[in-house]
């Protein structure tokens, strides 16, 4: 009888975790149909900071790789920004079992901004400079598309930096042609919300890296995540309307989304 027990309560996990991971293919499917994001004959370059919404990603693209209909390729890259205590032994052992080729770009970006410039906000620089390492080192590898893991929340949180920073409306489209590389960027979990990606993180046991950033959690990005989250408890479901009013913004560099009648409007 006890024996029964534990292997219905195993069952119980294992179905919750293929329904976390059919939800998951859902979202990524749905944004990657939207957008065109991919074409036959891809090599997409997934940029892993060890964060959780990155893991998800790696997971998101090798599970369509097995049936999406145009064949892509895929290599994980990480940028170690120099700042000492990053331990990615767990992300590689992550990449062996899911069979994507991994690389670990050395830098000292961390060093140069922090201990050489001492910039006030540093954030703006290391992310040219850490695109630029990542940009490099998928065209070394042969790629011609790179994957972010920014997901819906990620969106509105830009949405209203511009809006409170620079005084309009705007938010990073889906797929962003790099004139200067010939490299495109594309979004594949614009549709998560950061709920959903914690949910499968912790189901999934992904291995997380804290980010080794001094200014991690200290910066204008964090305050304005608080103070989405603060609108959003104050008026329930402002985030949905945001996102929404985003699609439907008509914003200048944003591609032109393909219907599809499988997908509803969200």
């Amino acid at each position: 009888m006890i024996h029964h027990m534990a292997s219905c309560t195993l069952n119980r996990k294992e179905q919750s975790k293929a329904m976390k991971l059919q939800q998951l293919y859902s979202y990524t499917r749905r944004a990657i149909d939207t957008w065109q994001m991919i074409d036959e004959g891809d090599k997409i370059a997934i940029g892993v900071s060890g964060g959780k919404d990155s893991l998800t990603m790696l997971y998101a693209l090798k599970g369509l790789q097995r049936f999406y209909p145009k064949h892509f390729e895929l290599e994980a890259i990480t940028v170690d920004l120099g700042l000492g205590n990053f331990n990615m032994d767990a992300v590689k052992g992550l990449c062996d079992e899911l069979n994507i080729p991994y690389t670990v770009v050395s830098t000292e970006i961390g060093p140069i901004i922090f201990d050489q410039r001492h910039e006030k906000n540093p954030c703006s620089l290391c992310a040219k400079m850490r695109k630029g390492a990542l940009n490099n080192k998928a065209l070394e590898l042969g790629c011609n598309k790179i994957a972010y893991g920014h997901h819906r929340d990620d969106l509105v949180e830009t949405m209203l930096m511009s809006l409170i920073y620079e005084g309009h409306f705007y938010a990073f489209p889906p797929v962003t042609k790099l004139e200067r590389t010939g490299l495109t960027v594309i979004r594949p979990l614009l549709y998560m919300t950061e709920p959903d990606i914690i949910g499968f993180a912790r189901k999934q046991n992904l291995p997380v890296a804290k980010s080794p950033c001094p200014a991690n959690g200290h910066t204008r990005r964090e305050y304005t995540k608080n103070l989405m989250h603060q609108i959003n408890r104050e008026n329930p479901g402002a985030i949905d309307k945001m996102f929404t009013a985003i699609l439907n913004g008509n914003i200048s560099d944003w591609p032109q989304s393909m219907p599809n009648p499988r997908y509803h409007n969200p």
